[in-house]
Formats: C-alpha cells, sequence, structure tokens
C-alpha cells in the first residue's frame, strides 16, 4: 500500500488528553470536488488545537464540519462519545468566531454579546450579569453601549469572542478571526485569545495560515495538504521533526536540493550526501537510511556563508556548495543573500552583508539538514 492510499488517521507523536472531540473516517464532498476523504482526528479536553494549511486545503471545511454547518457523506463525528454526525449546529455545544465577526450591527456591544442567552430565553437579570462578566474578562467595560461601527477591529473581535463565550460552549471554533487585524493588533489579540483559553480551560480549535500564530497559540498543530493530515504534533515536533518535504517547506525550510546518498564506508553509519556542484559530506544524523536519491530542505537561517575554498575532499557534518552573492537585502535584525549555485538558487541570511558577485561556499550543517526520499527520483 502506497502512503497515498492509506486512512488519514492522525496519530500524534504526544500523548492526547482525555478525548473530548473525535472525527472519526468523515468525508466531505462539496460539488465536484473531494474536500477530504476518510479523515480521523481527536481533540482532547481543554486542548487548543491549530488547523494550520494554505488556501483550499480543507482546513475551513472541517472546522464547519465539526461545527455543524456541512454535513460529511461518511464518518462520524463525536463529543464526549455522542455521535452528534446529525444534529443542527446550535445543539453541538459549540460557538464558532467568524472571520468577518458577523456582528449586528444595528445591536450595541452588550446586545450582541447576549444575543445567544436571549435566543436561550435566559432572564433579563441573569444575561445582564453574564454580559458584565464577559465585558470586564474581555476589557470591554465601559462600551457596552456602543456599536459595532464605534469600535476598532481589535474590539469588534473582543465582542465577537465575547459572544461565543458568553454560552459557555464546550468547543470554541475559531475560524481566522484575526486575519482582518492590522499586524500589531494582531500580535496582542492572539496573545490575549491564548491566555483567556488557557485561564478558562476552553476546549479550542482554530484555522490558520499563519505558521507563527499557531506555533504561538497552539498545544498541537494540525497541518493540513490537498483534503490530508500531513502532520500533527506539537509546535516543537511539526517545526523539528517535519513527516515530509512538505511539512518542512511550509514550517519554513523553503531551500530545496536534490542529492544522492550513498553509504560513507562499509560499516560506517554514515551517508554520502552530495548535490550538484557540491563537495560530497558524510552525515549521521539525516534521513533516508538507505541510499538512494533524495531531497533536503534547510532553512535560510541554518546556513552560512564562508568565502570561497578550492576544498575537494568529503567533509563531515554539513553540505559544501560553491556560489555567487546575486540579490542583497535587510529585513531587520539579519541581512538576506540570494546565493547562486550549481544546485540552484538558495537563500541565506548571515549577520553580515557579503556584497554582491562576492564567491562564496554555503555550508549547512546536518542539524539543518531535513532529507527525505525522492519519489520522483
Amino acid at each position: 500500500m502506497k502512503p497515498s492510499d492509506q486512512p488519514l488517521v492522525a496519530t500524534p507523536t504526544t500523548p492526547v488528553r482525555q478525548p473530548l472531540l473525535e472525527v472519526d473516517r468523515a468525508s466531505v464532498r462539496l460539488g465536484n470536488t473531494q474536500v477530504f476523504d476518510n479523515l480521523s482526528l481527536t481533540v482532547g479536553e481543554g486542548e487548543f488545537v491549530a488547523l494550520l494549511g494554505s488556501s483550499g486545503c480543507g482546513k475551513t471545511s472541517l472546522l464547519r464540519t465539526i461545527a455543524g454547518f456541512i454535513q460529511p457523506r461518511a464518518g462520524t463525528v463525536r463529543v464526549r462519545g455522542r455521535d452528534i454526525t446529525s444534529e443542527p449546529p446550535d445543539r453541538r455545544g459549540m460557538a464558532l468566531v467568524f472571520q468577518t465577526y458577523a456582528l449586528w450591527p444595528h445591536m450595541t456591544v452588550a446586545q450582541n454579546i447576549g444575543y445567544g442567552l436571549k435566543l436561550r430565553r435566559l432572564p433579563r437579570a441573569e444575561i445582564a450579569a453574564k454580559v458584565a462578566e464577559i465585558a470586564a474578562l474581555l476589557g470591554l467595560s465601559g462600551l457596552e453601549e456602543r456599536k459595532p461601527a464605534a469600535l476598532s477591529g481589535g474590539q469588534r473581535q473582543r465582542v465577537a469572542l465575547g459572544r461565543a463565550l458568553a454560552i459557555s460552549p464546550d468547543i470554541l471554533l475559531l475560524d481566522e478571526p484575526l486575519s482582518n487585524l492590522d499586524a500589531r493588533i494582531r500580535l496582542t489579540v492572539r496573545q490575549e485569545i491564548s491566555a483567556l483559553q488557557r485561564r478558562l480551560g476552553i476546549t479550542a480549535i482554530h484555522v490558520t495560515h499563519d505558521r507563527e500564530e499557531a506555533m504561538v497559540m497552539a498545544d498541537r498543530i494540525v497541518i493540513l495538504d490537498a483534503g490530508r493530515i500531513a502532520q500533527i504534533g506539537t509546535p516543537e515536533e511539526v517545526y523539528n521533526q517535519p513527516a515530509s518535504a512538505f511539512v518542512a517547506a511550509f514550517m519554513g525550510a523553503e531551500n530545496r536540493l536534490r542529492l544522492n546518498a550513498g553509504p560513507a564506508t562499509e560499516g560506517d553509519g554514515r551517508l554520502r550526501l552530495q548535490a550538484q556542484g557540491g563537495t560530497p559530506a558524510l552525515i549521521a544524523t539525516v534521513r533516508p537510511a538507505v541510499p538512494g536519491p533524495c531531497i533536503a530542505h534547510f532553512r535560510s537561517e541554518a546556513a552560512e556563508l564562508h568565502e570561497a575554498s578550492a576544498a575537494a575532499e568529503p567533509t563531515a557534518g554539513f553540505l559544501a556548495l560553491p556560489g555567487e552573492v546575486g540579490q542583497v537585502s535587510f529585513p531587520g535584525g539579519f541581512w538576506r543573500h540570494v546565493v547562486a549555485t550549481p544546485a540552484g538558487a538558495l537563500v541565506v541570511d548571515a549577520p553580515k552583508a557579503w556584497p554582491a558577485g562576492s564567491k562564496v561556499d554555503v555550508h549547512i550543517p546536518q542539524t539543518g539538514l531535513f532529507v527525505f526520499p525522492d519519489e520522483q527520483g
């Protein structure tokens, strides 16, 4: 069986907390598009899980399937072991914060926050007390009589979050709620949401395409690729131990090299890796375990630039490629170089600027290399 034919069961590398939500072999088709098929995922009690991926990967459809806005063609959704697959959204014990906030423009802050409680026909005094509690929790006290048009983007986001929290959901669903905020406010609000989730012990599932946002907010990250779970793990695991070339590139290791791998010496245990035009390298700690064509990914900050040398003997512990510096820029805190090498253009960050036209060697340590079999090689 090929890896692509295997069931999409997310098997985490770290223990999951007491299961709260289970998506069991769910399949969703929208029109002529198979969004995902045979997908399984478990979310623990009090856990913050980020669904991370590029546009069209299926993360929002998965969230809406969990929420009840999309009915799967096959599979089951369970909360605490109870099958809720056919139940409507308002009976699932969940609350969804939309990307656009979806606030009622004619209602005040207090009315928006208390809207779900009003639908449940709670007494006015109880609604008022709950609204005051939520407003204080989210820093909205004193703004209760304002309407959304009179609020900043960050304040509107807090109102949408307050409306969701007011009904005391078992699961809080967040559909890219920070994407409409400017960069400075987004940093502040994501810290507030993360701290609030941990303080209240709420189970949260957050859809995002922002890698850093997922890393700083989530306990576990689910990376999706074309409707498949490419990897699931803690932020440290998906960053430092990517399970595939796709995950490595998505998590920032965008430099890519095609290599040939062979045994270094008889019984040595190391691999002899060589990129086109580069010096052979003796590497001990990377995959693949068997020789053959492979793909290596590395991050721009993992490599180093050195003055060009004429070394031709195999080096231990790092790949070396000759190159010439082309474009040089300063994104802040370091200098970014685009280096032309026989194996292709590479991006390398350095603490100092190397002038365009400099002849250099690009050194990539084995600790920064993510090597995978080249299935097309």
